[in-house]
């Protein structure tokens, strides 16, 4: 499998990240991308250098003012003259409120939806490489009759953000700037299929009126885990979007049996759909595992899902979402793509 990967990520490095009102270490760090990518390499994928897109696939999908935010935030927050080392906010907009600030305090709360996508000197950069791998997946399974998958080694992740949003580490949406690639390029409908321990909240957002673009996502139950305010199984989509967003909430510890039977059941809506190709976001999260560690997912339950995946015989990019480090963090990349090469 073709992989596509920029070392230019490492300019994004976050340091904080504040969960259950401790501040930690941010668990999104440049090393999972190194424990992912050494996976790779050493499983014989064939690795490709991401190429520059420019920011048009990415005007596609988020506002303009949102990506003026994210240019400018690190600028406008170092002109503060006691500012912390990231931009990390401490008001939000409540319900009842809709003003938009001038303050950088202000628009950081209004564009950073929590504490876990703190921005520094190298993130606009390095979100930017991100979608570029993204893209540049993308664009070889649109581009290429001759090879119909490849894999997008993407870091930060983008499925939490918003079109106008950061949020859970993410600030480029790149499975939805994927799929939009997908759709600006030929193909007629599109699912997104979100295997991250996480609701791909964002992307669910981005194209919940549409009904081109089905996304399914598998995730731990929000009543009581991240991005809790999104991802129940009522939320169906809006307008031409009505039934084609599915969401299923995972009850804790979910083991790899229950998810399998849970994941060929979204498949049957997905043939159902009748799409042209396929957008996976693959967390590895769901991992037993994994640190922020909700479901019990085995590095053979992994190599399942890539083959259930496989067999849907349908063009398919894979992006890379969740997945923090853990000593099984590569084998379980590694067992994904091996799991989806064989059921190819």
């Amino acid at each position: 499998m073709r992989i596509y990967f920029s070392d230019q990520h490492a300019v994004h490095a976050p340091g904080a990240f504040v969960s259950r009102g401790q501040v930690t270490a941010n668990p999104e760090m440049p090393a999972r991308a190194d424990a992912l990518l050494g996976a790779a390499r050493d499983a014989g994928h064939e690795l490709a250098d991401s190429r520059s897109f420019g920011l048009a696939p990415v005007r596609a999908v988020h506002d303009a003012d949102y990506l003026e935010f994210l240019e400018s935030a690190w600028r406008d927050w170092c002109a503060l003259s006691d500012h912390a080392p990231e931009v990390i906010p401490n008001v939000h907009p409540g319900r009842n409120m809709s003003g938009r600030p001038r303050a950088i305090v202000g628009r950081a709360g209004y564009y950073q939806a929590d504490c876990a996508c703190p921005i520094g000197p190298g993130t606009w950069e390095g979100i930017q490489v991100s979608a570029d791998c993204a893209l540049s997946a993308a664009s070889r399974v649109m581009d290429s009759s001759a090879v119909d998958y490849a894999y997008a080694l993407c870091r930060p992740p983008g499925h939490h953000a918003y079109a106008d949003m950061a949020g859970g580490f993410c600030f480029l949406n790149n499975t939805a700037i994927a799929a939009q690639y997908c759709r600006d390029h030929g193909a007629a409908r599109v699912a997104i299929v979100d295997v991250d321990v996480h609701h791909g909240n964002g992307t669910q957002g981005i194209f919940y009126k549409r009904g081109d673009v089905m996304t399914v996502s598998l995730h731990g139950d929000p009543a009581e885990f991240y991005p809790f305010f999104a991802g129940y199984r009522e939320e169906v989509g809006e307008a031409d979007g009505h039934g084609c967003n599915v969401n299923v909430p995972l009850a804790r510890g979910t083991g790899d049996d229950a998810f399998m039977e849970h994941l060929h059941d979204a498949l049957a809506k997905v043939r159902d759909f009748e799409p042209t190709v396929l957008v996976v976001a693959l967390g590895l999260d769901a991992s037993e595992h994994d640190p922020l560690a909700f479901l019990k997912i085995t590095t053979d339950g992994f190599r399942r899902i890539g083959a259930a995946i496989a067999v849907m015989g349908m063009p398919t990019v894979l992006v890379q979402e969740g997945g923090y480090l853990s000593e099984q963090l590569g084998a379980n990349l590694a067992a994904a793509l091996a799991g989806f090469e064989a059921g190819r």
